[in-house]
């Protein structure tokens, strides 16, 4: 399949090309800057266009012919302090790149028969305990209406008869990358100490859900959306078994092997929210709360986690003798109806 991602030379983007690679398809990087993308040795193996996602322009008539198309495009979150300038980026970089790209899709001769929509489950906003799932309605604050226009937007493929599937992606697990570079350096200063949940001044007591995913598994969900012709809609692009943030800190501080105090007993509380918010600014929201998701049409289409489990997934990242990174094998359990090109 020849597959075309904007967004490729992100942590996702670039991780799913090499598992696209290594079973035989061939990924089309969509870049603001190819010359530097084709540079780096990682990205060698793909074809790098030049072009802006959120802009017309010649990059379009790369996507006719194209078998799929996966649309990654948006700004870093954790790039930058927020403000209303980079608020206006985060929203503008996906929700004109989604326009571009069904654009592109209305004006191709020979149209993808699937486009795989990036969104996030900040997409549901925060609902305390309660369980989400693809089928729970989106919030009103601003990620959850940034994620709900994109989507939204993007629909517009199925009135061309293009399958449309929507990752809503938790938080993803990769070393030193993503909202665990944030967190490692907190957790090698109060090992143990859980991050939010209790606001203001108060000490976090780390009682607000993680909904999160291994960098792996990640990989595999938007591979299942890619490949299952019965994947449409929204995917929640989460492991199945979200833990608490206080539960995180003492998994992640027993991986790492940092007692989380002298006599290797848990602190029950962690630095204020408010400290939070002025280390990292309004972006801090994204760690210090929280959403109990689950994958529950990824599993009935028969996806098969690699790291369901927290402290597995942490360990595969952080073990001293960790094997070499590799893509891993498509799970999808047999006799799911899965289409392999």
């Amino acid at each position: 399949m020849r597959i075309f991602i904007t967004g490729g030379s992100g942590l996702i983007g670039r991780n799913l090309a090499r598992a696209l690679v290594e079973n035989g398809h061939q990924p089309v990087i969509l870049s603001r800057n190819s010359d530097r993308v084709r540079r780096n040795p990682e990205m060698w193996p793909y074809q790098v266009i030049q072009g802006d996602p959120t802009q017309p322009g010649r990059w379009q008539s790369e996507v006719d012919g194209c078998d799929a198309v996966v649309n990654l495009a948006g700004h870093n979150l954790f790039a930058e302090r927020w403000n209303a300038a980079v608020k206006a980026k985060i929203r503008d970089s996906r929700v004109h790149a989604a326009e571009q790209i069904v654009a592109a899709i209305q004006q191709a001769r020979r149209r993808p028969k699937i486009l795989v929509q990036g969104s996030a489950i900040g997409f549901y906003g925060a609902h305390g305990d309660e369980e989400l799932t693809e089928a729970s309605p989106s919030g009103s604050d601003f990620l959850a209406v940034v994620c709900r226009e994109t989507e939204d937007v993007s629909a517009a493929v199925e009135s061309l008869d293009v399958r449309r599937a929507v990752v809503r992606t938790g938080i993803v697990l990769a070393r030193n990358e993503g909202a665990l570079r944030f967190m490692t350096p907190i957790f090698k200063v109060l090992p143990g100490a859980p991050i939010g949940s209790k606001g203001g001044l108060g000490w976090a007591t780390g009682q607000q859900w993680m909904s999160w995913i291994h960098l792996d598994d990640i990989v595999g969900v938007f591979r299942l959306a890619i490949d299952h012709d019965e994947a449409a809609g929204p995917l929640n692009g989460t492991a199945p078994h979200p833990v608490r943030n206080l539960e995180f800190a003492k998994t992640f501080s027993r991986v790492l092997r940092k007692p989380a105090t002298p006599w290797r007993v848990a602190l029950p509380f962690g630095p204020p929210d408010l400290m939070l918010q002025l280390m990292l600014g309004e972006v801090a929201s994204v760690i210090t709360t929280g959403q109990k998701v689950l994958p529950a049409k990824v599993l009935a289409l028969g996806y098969a986690f690699r790291y369901p489990n927290l402290e597995g997934a942490l360990r595969a990242l952080f073990s001293k003798t960790r094997p070499p990174a590799q893509a891993p094998a498509h799970p999808v359990a047999s006799g799911s109806g899965a289409h392999h090109a």
